[in-house]
């Protein structure tokens, strides 16, 4: 009798399926087995990932083919694996603080044109004229107002280092108000995001349910 290989992982995932399901009852044997398997397989998938497509495209192919440039990174990878020695790991501090001042410059390079530019192009395009021919132009007006105070709101929110004036009353009001309103939009902001969180992890449950469901059924007929 042969078995087809759909029916044996349908089989392995109804199991895994209720392995995870068991920590309803508490944290088992059967939640832990299955959560290791799935960090086994995950770090097993990265790591092939990580030999074929970084290490033999980008190391072992350029060094075959004669590129002396690639001894570089070789050898800032050879001082990466001192620090791994009490006694050597200084050595690998060079190396080290290269790959964190290069991901640092990358994380901020990549927050300010691809986030605080496109905010900013965002929010003038709602008063763009042309932009806003298709679309009535006075509700693109006041979804940029919107979008323009919420935005200097929040700023202002996190704004702690407001010097105190004399005659300076009608100003510290105007910042209690837009500290008040940044605190409103992050509240909604936090909300928003975790409702997406919520409807997704909703979500993931009935698609599980029903593959269980449906999979007992399956095999009851």
């Amino acid at each position: 009798m042969r078995i087809d290989s759909e029916v044996i992982w349908l089989v392995i995932s109804f199991i895994l399926t209720l392995m995870v399901f068991s920590y309803l009852l508490g944290d088992n044997a059967f939640f832990r087995f299955a959560s290791g398997l799935l960090i086994g397989v995950a770090a097993g998938y990265f790591t092939v990932v990580i030999i074929y497509q970084v290490l033999i495209t980008r190391l072992v192919v350029p060094l075959m083919q004669g590129s002396t440039l690639t001894l570089v990174p070789l050898f800032l990878s050879g001082l990466l694996l001192l620090k791994l020695s009490p006694r050597l790991s200084q050595l690998g501090s060079p190396a080290m603080a290269l790959l964190v001042g290069v991901g640092a410059a990358v994380a901020v390079g990549g927050t300010v044109l691809g986030t605080l530019f496109g905010q900013v192009k965002g929010a003038l395009s709602f008063f763009d004229p042309i932009a806003g021919a298709s679309g009535s132009m006075a509700l693109r007006i006041v979804e940029g107002i919107i979008f323009l105070v919420g935005t200097l709101a929040t700023l202002a929110y996190f704004h702690f280092g407001a010097r105190e004036r004399r005659k300076g009353e009608g100003r510290r009001r105007l910042a209690t108000i837009s500290v008040v309103l940044g605190k409103v939009f992050i509240a909604i902001t936090l909300g928003a995001v975790f409702a997406g969180v919520l409807t997704a992890a909703i979500t993931a449950l009935i698609e599980r349910s029903d593959f269980i469901i449906t999979t007992i059924m399956s095999m009851v007929r």
